[in-house]
Parts: structure tokens; sequence; C-alpha cells
């Protein structure tokens, strides 16, 4: 149904972030998948910054793992509200935004 009322969350990590020595941003996905998040994409910058550090891009030498990466994800309020606190704790040290949305074509059902 268009028009519908959602909640975008994006959090913003490196590609380095691990949690239990995998890489964080697909074990954020593995998780969201599990608990029946209705989308979410990992997107990999190809230049970019976090922490008001220096702009890192795919073609320096020294990026050594340190390039953005994105995660995006939409679901109703009440799923977001349920997913968040553990994905505070898998990303402590990192940014996480919310914001509400409208879908304009499609719906979370």
């Amino acid at each position: 149904m268009a028009n519908e009322m959602a909640v975008q969350v994006t959090i913003y990590l490196n590609e380095s972030d691990q949690w239990h020595h995998r890489p964080l941003h697909a074990e954020i996905l593995n998780y969201l998948r599990a608990e029946n998040v209705y989308a979410a994409t990992a997107l990999h910058a190809v230049a970019g910054f976090l922490g008001r550090q220096q702009v890192r891009t795919g073609h320096l030498v020294d990026a050594g793992g340190h390039l953005p990466v994105i995660i995006v994800f939409v679901d109703t309020d009440e799923h977001v509200v349920r997913v968040l606190p553990k994905l505070k704790e898998m990303a402590a040290q990192r940014l996480i935004v919310r914001e509400n949305v409208v879908i304009e074509q499609g719906s979370l059902d």
C-alpha cells in the first residue's frame, strides 16, 4: 500500500569491522534476516570517511580495509525497536541513524 509509514535505519561501518572474528556487515545482515526484517542492503563505498577521519578511496594503497560499508534496512517501527538493541551492541562504536520514512510504492507485507 502506498503512503505507508515505516522506519529506515542506516548503519555506517568500516569494511574491517568485525563481530566474533567475522565481517560485521555480513553478521548484521545475517542477524536482520534471522529476525525477519523486511529489507536490508549492505553497500560497499568506493570512497568516504567515518568519524571525521581522512577520506579513503579504493585507489589509495593505504586504504587497508577502512573503506565505508553502509547498511540500510526498512521495517515497521515495532520491528526496528526490537532489533536495535542488538545492533547497538554489535556496532557499538559506529554511527546508527534512524528516520521515519513513507513507503511510496510497495508495502512491508
